[in-house]
């Protein structure tokens, strides 16, 4: 009899992962939106609106590292391209938030101020439905997916991966950047989308729709992991780590490859398009630098930081690194780019594991210390008793 999906999926995370989640939802869920709209900004515990929306910005960012994990870490698969698909969810749902600005703008016209700048009499036509918020969350995730699913099969049908592949991603996402930087293409230009009004009616600026965007994050974060976690921990995991290692074999003996790489590709993809569609809310503006190969670059240093092949890894990664950029390129800005180098260098000489690597190190260690501790103090407790008073008299007398 199969086992319900419900409970291998409940199955597919040790107890201690549900606890941990339970734990992160309770505090993004209830903790830090309590902290943000009931406490008074006197109050040492506040969270500002700068606060929240730093954090969900995070959010957002683990999503896509968690998504790179999944094709670097279990498929063997280094992407140096995923700030496209990133951009294009933020792209898709930034044009409903163009639409939802209205007669709010700088022109007064029902078109975008950029698009009356340039002159354009209508919208083009790809900008079709996009006053729908369901249309909007819908191209987030099909854009990003139809494009992974076309680049991918070819690229994998063709059997190319490496460096060869973490190339041609370079080059995809570069050249989609600019393509995005011509303002004939209807994306704003160099500027991008910014100045957004409102989302389903509610102003975007708002503390209760700053809660709910930073909510949102956090649930597909939890949603990323437990789907991640139960497709590695299945027989499509298994079979996709051993593609990583040894894809010869694995088509020896009668599996094609091409179809379990492009679906966890395409999935990935998707996965950052919907990360990349909370993300532009969040911060207020999208713009082609988002596609920036550079982009692409450090979210493969987020996962090495952490810990490619292990979800928690690539969070970890992604938290700690932001974290200190976001400290760094305030208090010493210029000196960020050689942190971020040397970060990478020293991870990758000393900590090829990454941060959970090296836990796992500490916890293995620690263990035989230990265990070397119970035995010597139990070899003493035995040699004691050995040489008690009693035990010497009775060999006195013995003697």
């Amino acid at each position: 009899m199969r086992t319900p999906f419900t409970v291998r999926l409940i199955q597919s995370m040790p107890r201690s992962g549900w606890i941990a989640l339970a734990i992160f939802a309770a505090i993004t869920w209830i903790g830090i939106p309590a902290a943000h709209l009931m406490l008074p900004e006197s109050s040492p515990l506040h969270l500002s609106a700068y606060t929240i929306s730093l954090l969900g910005k995070i959010l957002c960012y683990m999503v896509v590292a968690v998504a790179m994990d999944l094709i670097w870490g279990y498929a063997g698969i280094l992407s140096l391209g995923h700030g496209l698909f990133f951009a294009l969810g933020g792209y898709a749902f930034g044009m409903y938030l163009m639409r939802q600005i209205g007669r709010d703008g700088s022109y007064g016209s029902d078109l975008p101020d950029f698009m009356v700048f340039l002159d354009w009499k209508e919208l083009p036509w790809y900008w079709a439905g996009s006053d729908s918020f369901l249309w909007a969350i819908f191209l987030a995730m099909a854009l990003p997916g139809v494009v992974a699913f076309i680049f991918g099969y070819f690229a994998f049908r063709s059997r190319i991966k490496g460096v060869y592949f973490s190339i041609i991603t370079q080059a995809l996402t570069y050249a989609a950047m600019l393509l995005f930087f011509r303002n004939e293409t209807g994306f704003g230009g160099n500027n991008g989308f910014t100045d957004f009004k409102r989302i389903l009616g509610y102003s975007i600026t708002s503390p209760e729709m700053r809660v709910t965007l930073f909510a949102l994050s956090a649930a597909l974060l939890v949603a990323c992991l437990i789907l991640g976690r139960y497709l590695v921990s299945s027989r499509f995991g298994r079979v996709l780590t051993a593609i990583r290692d040894a894809e010869s074999r694995v088509m020896f003996i009668g599996y094609n490859p091409l179809h379990y790489k492009l679906f966890i590709w395409t999935l990935s993809a998707v996965l950052c398009g919907l990360a990349g569609a909370l993300y532009v809310p969040q911060v207020g503006i999208i713009n082609p630098s988002e596609m920036s190969p550079a982009n692409s670059i450090e979210l493969a240093v987020w996962v090495a930081v952490g810990g490619r092949g292990t979800l928690i890894g690539a969070v970890l990664g992604a938290g700690i690194v932001n974290l200190a950029k976001s400290y760094f390129t305030v208090t010493v800005p210029e000196y960020w780019p050689f942190f971020l180098g040397f970060l990478f260098i020293a991870v990758t000489l000393y900590l090829p594991d990454g941060v959970v690597g090296l836990w796992r190190k500490l916890r293995a260690r620690k263990g035989p210390d230990s265990a070397g501790v119970s035995e010597t103090a139990v070899r003493k407790a035995s040699e004691t008793e050995n040489t008690t008073p009693a035990n010497s008299s009775a060999n006195g007398a013995r003697a």
